[in-house]
């Protein structure tokens, strides 16, 4: 982002960043969405394959023990905090999210899946 200052002010990592349907989503805003909702212990954000917008916001999640938390549950907790584009279309429950030796989420591994086999690769 460039303030009115003209200070620039990097706010995710580039290949973080999703492009759905020509608008730009930080996958770490989202996120901190998610995070915020009690039942959420880690979250994920990613961005997959779609037909139509190129690529589409998808969470995944790994809830607190003992959470009954539903995928709808964490949409909606998201389209009454953030703008309604950002927002997952899908949330996919895990046991764990990949992470390196230092404890850092691996979003290429986890982006992966979901590219395969695919001429076009936006990740």
């Amino acid at each position: 982002m460039i303030d009115d200052d003209n200070y620039v002010t990097l706010q995710d990592r580039k290949k973080d960043v999703i492009i759905s349907g020509g608008e730009n989503v930080s996958s770490i805003e989202v996120e901190d969405c998610l995070f915020s909702h009690p039942d959420v212990t880690e979250a994920a954000v990613i961005g997959v394959p779609h037909d139509k917008w190129g690529e589409t916001v998808k969470a995944l999640v790994v809830p607190a023990p003992g959470a009954s938390v539903t995928e709808q549950d964490l949409i909606d907790h998201c389209r009454e905090r953030i703008a309604h584009y950002k927002c997952p279309t899908s949330v996919e429950m895990r046991d764990e999210l990949a992470r390196t030796a230092t404890g850092k989420l691996q979003k290429f591994k986890l982006r992966a899946p979901y590219w395969a086999d695919r001429e076009r690769q936006i990740n």
